[in-house]
């Protein structure tokens, strides 16, 4: 019988050490998939800074660079310079990218850096016991937040795609979700496309994932997958926000 599924070449065999629940599995294989899609994975290097991410290199099956907290985009961008020929993507959380490393994110996608960004939006900061992030909704309690997010006090959750948007050098920015097979459909499809703007046209390309953090939110996994779709969704729109390359980068059909 010929199976149906199988596990892509560029995911690890290995048991994941995430919560029950957490959405970094199921991104991990998305990338994996486009990597062994594009026939890419000898000449692949991936970030994975501090934070729920770091240990993305125990999963894909190619080189990988744990840059210092924040300084993710400046790395990348160095390999990419120095070893223009390989595919250089990070994969990032809230806090690496949209606190510590807003400056170098915003820098990279302003002068169009040809590197492709993940950025794992879950809206608390995972690794280190659901404090408040960049992206923490109002009124969403965290552990330096129980009351919940106050606008006038805390400030308010940054949007990184319509952020970026506004710049002139990104050449595909777009927010999928990880909430259903549906939503998961599609989040592959972006994460190609956002691959290709890197190897067809040499420019940058990020993809937001709104992802589950059932621990942090003291939710169990059916609601927290419920909580990105009718919450998290209403402050973070899914959508493109950028394609400069629509015509010549045709979605990949489901």
């Amino acid at each position: 019988m010929k199976p149906l599924y199988k596990r892509p070449e560029t995911l690890q065999p290995c048991i994941t050490h995430y919560c029950a629940g957490c959405g970094h599995g199921i991104i991990h294989r998305l990338i994996a998939e486009a990597i062994d899609e594009l026939g890419v994975r000898e000449r692949t290097v991936g970030m994975a800074p501090v934070g729920c991410a770091v240990l993305a290199h125990r999963y894909l099956k190619v080189d990988m660079c744990e840059p210092a907290h924040g300084r993710t985009a400046a790395v990348a961008v160095g390999i990419k310079r120095v070893r223009p020929e390989c595919v250089v993507f990070s994969y990032q959380g809230d806090g690496d990218l949209a606190a510590i490393g807003t400056a170098e994110t915003v820098h990279a996608a302003n002068r169009g850096e040809p590197i492709t960004v993940f950025f794992v939006n879950n809206a608390v900061y995972g690794m280190t016991g659901g404090q408040m992030a960049p992206t923490t909704m109002l009124d969403q309690r965290t552990t330096t937040t129980p009351r919940g997010r106050d606008g006038g006090y805390h400030g308010y959750p940054i949007r990184v795609c319509e952020m970026l948007a506004t710049l002139d050098g990104p050449g595909y920015i777009e927010r999928v979700a990880i909430a259903s097979p549906k939503h998961i459909r599609h989040a592959r499809s972006a994460v190609l496309k956002a691959f290709r703007t890197q190897t067809d046209h040499n420019a940058y390309a990020l993809v937001e994932f709104l992802s589950p953090c059932p621990t942090h939110w003291r939710l169990g996994p059916l609601e927290a997958l419920r909580f990105v779709e009718e919450q998290m969704t209403e402050v973070f729109p899914l959508g493109v926000y950028r394609d400069r390359f629509a015509e010549a980068l045709a979605p990949v059909p489901e």
